[in-house]
């Protein structure tokens, strides 16, 4: 899946394998899946009090946010990539070089699921918005919302993300 936009339009998918990457390398096109990133456990519990446990894998550099699961082959159930923005902001996402499909999970400032996009068609350049601000954005196993019952305005909690915002009083 792509982010479509670091500093305003970032591509997911992939950091390259190898010993050693050359700036080229780091900066061009994807043409392969990046090595597992570093994990973090991240729960989602539901409005039924149900609660689903996960260990992510963390986009922090550009690069691993641009690259992010382009040219897997399969997400595990109990898993997942976040990429934690820096700021609030809308998140654009495509597919491209994505093999899977994915659901992705828009998270909002008061860390609570925001949106989901179901079952993102793998390869296409179709734009996924979170039509709007949000803090994260979550990718899952394609169809795993459903199927665990995630819905919008659960509430994810993860050493990921910052404290949720205090409402305005």
């Amino acid at each position: 899946m792509t982010p479509a936009g670091i500093a305003g339009a970032c591509l997911c998918g992939l950091l390259l394998c190898g010993p050693v990457a050359t700036h080229a390398q780091e900066t061009g096109e994807p043409t392969h899946a990046q090595p597992e990133l570093p994990k973090v456990a991240l729960t989602i519990t539901g409005h039924d009090n149900a609660r689903h446990v996960f260990s992510v894998e963390k986009a922090t550099t550009p690069r691993e946010q641009q690259v992010g699961e382009m040219y897997r082959k399969s997400v595990p159930a109990d898993g997942g990539m976040i990429f934690v923005w820096s700021f609030p902001r809308q998140s654009d996402m495509w597919m491209q070089h994505t093999l899977v499909p994915l659901d992705i999970v828009f998270i909002g400032t008061d860390n609570r699921v925001s949106s989901i996009v179901e079952n993102a068609v793998p390869l296409s350049l179709a734009h996924i918005s979170s039509h709007g601000a949000v803090r994260a954005t979550l990718e899952l196993q394609g169809g795993l919302t459903e199927k665990l019952g995630i819905v919008v305005g659960d509430k994810v909690e993860s050493a990921a993300l910052p404290e949720a915002a205090k409402p305005s009083p």
